[in-house]
């Protein structure tokens, strides 16, 4: 079930207001204005009227600015307490102009926005319910207050509108094509996640918001990955919101895509790999950066540069333990307690990022302490990358020659296969198929001289190849 925000001060008044003026259209004959929408499963078109700006209410359950509303706790509160008052509404109207990154600043696809109502004034109607909440059009609604302007068109909905009802058609409406101002990445999360809560199957969810259900597990993880990293940078009263990951989004997926590869040959590894890349991700570090942290990182290159007074808060990696399983006679290799030092490792960065993103809520001297860890672990990060990024060209390098044997592979396969069809259709040119084998040829005789040169103990493979060159020289 969705939140119940309850009715705003002004329901009755909007609701007489709203039907006097769908009685106007009734009586003025002609083609009305009508918007299409999705009303509990059916398509549905609703009449379109001119409504006061300053009427109209903010809708607080929004997924527009779900995950921004934590940027100031104390109005987020007032929000769910009196969602409807000109405080909670204030601030409803403040995030709706902010960057979703960063509430604190101005967000410049809003004044895009303000500058076309102001040059074009409105296209499309907004959405509303006979009480006057907007459905849809929050946004347009605050660019037009900012304007000055008198009116907004909207749309109206049925007058059985429930708050389930008003959820569901913000949805259908924002995640339609044509929209101009998309969700941002967090609160696209959220409204999935919200959406699981409500019982709906991950496949309908993924239709709806027009991707796959690959993606939308994806998502998930994603944002259960997030929830873990808020929880664990608390750090006395200061905390990371959802909202300061907003510009992570390829670097979370990326971090998603090979934590599942490498999860199918070692859970270990994979976790490993997980939390370094996270404490790089929390850095700020780019993509390619993150991208040449792999699961012995932090052992292999880190540790090492860390300074010692990040390094000495962390526990020590004892020896893998065993554990042993009741009943069976048996035991088991436990958690590798590497996994548990890059962990500590991540939660102690998390932690003093949360005491620098406090600010003036914080002590000039936590704040400064902060800062200086963060200065030395990405120091030492910088530094260790340099070394990795050296290794993975190398293996880039010694990798290359057998990706291409392994390329031509797929090419003479498909090749056998085109073999197959044009034997059926008559349609083969034997004498240009015999000029390309003798091509292979010569160029399987001039790869079998350079691997002589460069491989000193042949293995099966390329001891055939050695003496197939040396038949064909032979020969």
């Amino acid at each position: 079930m969705s939140k119940d925000f309850g009715r705003p001060p002004l329901a009755e008044e909007n609701q007489d207001l709203v039907e006097s003026r769908l009685k106007e259209l009734l009586g003025t004959g002609g083609v009305q204005e009508t918007l299409r929408i999705e009303w509990r499963g059916q398509p549905l078109q609703v009449e379109v009227i001119d409504m006061p700006v300053h009427m109209l209410y903010y809708n607080p359950g929004t997924h527009r600015i779900r995950a921004q509303r934590t940027h100031d706790p104390v109005r987020d509160r007032g929000l769910d307490e009196d969602a409807f008052s000109s405080d909670s509404q204030e601030y409803l109207h403040f995030l709706l102009r902010a960057l979703p990154s960063d509430p604190s600043k101005r967000d410049p696809d809003f004044d895009a926005l303000l500058e076309s109502l102001r040059d074009f004034k409105q296209n499309d109607p907004g959405l509303i319910t006979r009480d006057g909440i907007l459905v849809n059009g929050n946004t347009r609604r605050a660019a037009l207050k900012d304007l000055g302007e008198s009116n907004i068109r909207v749309g109206v909905l049925p007058a059985s509108c429930t708050w389930d009802d008003i959820n569901r058609v913000e949805l259908a409406l924002q995640l339609r094509k044509d929209h101009r101002r998309d969700y941002s990445y967090i609160n696209r999360l959220l409204a999935i996640d919200e959406q699981i809560g409500l019982g709906r199957t991950v496949a309908d969810i993924a239709r709806d918001f027009r991707t796959t259900a690959r993606v939308c597990e994806q998502d998930r993880w994603i944002l259960a990955t997030l929830n873990d990293l808020v929880e664990r940078s608390r750090n006395g009263g200061a905390q990371l919101r959802l909202l300061d990951f907003e510009d992570h989004q390829e670097k979370l997926k990326e971090l998603h895509r090979r934590w599942v590869k490498e999860s199918a040959s070692s859970q270990e590894k994979a976790d490993l790999m997980k939390e370094s890349r996270l404490t790089a991700i929390v850095l700020g570090f780019s993509k390619t950066d993150v991208r040449l942290i792999e699961p012995d990182f932090t052992s292999r290159y880190l540790n090492s540069r860390l300074p010692e007074t990040v390094r000495s808060r962390l526990p020590v990696a004892a020896p893998a333990a065993t554990v042993a399983i009741p009943g069976l006679n048996r035991t088991v290799r436990a958690a590798d307690p590497k996994v548990a030092e890059a962990r500590a490792l991540t939660d102690s960065v998390l932690r003093v990022k949360a005491v620098e993103a406090a600010g003036d809520s914080a002590s000039l001297e936590k704040v400064a302490e902060a800062a200086k860890t963060i200065t030395a672990v990405k120091a030492a990060l910088e530094e260790a990358l340099e070394p990795a990024g050296k290794d993975a060209r190398v293996r880039k390098r010694k990798q290359a020659a057998p990706d291409r044997i392994v390329d031509a592979c797929h090419d003479i396969d498909q090749c056998i296969t085109d073999l197959v069809l044009s034997r059926a259709s008559r349609s083969l040119d034997e004498e240009i198929f015999d000029e390309a084998v003798l091509k292979l040829r010569e160029s399987l005789g001039k790869l079998a001289v350079e691997a002589a040169r460069s491989i000193k103990e042949p293995g099966d493979g390329v001891t055939w190849l050695l003496e197939a060159g040396r038949k064909e020289d032979g020969a």
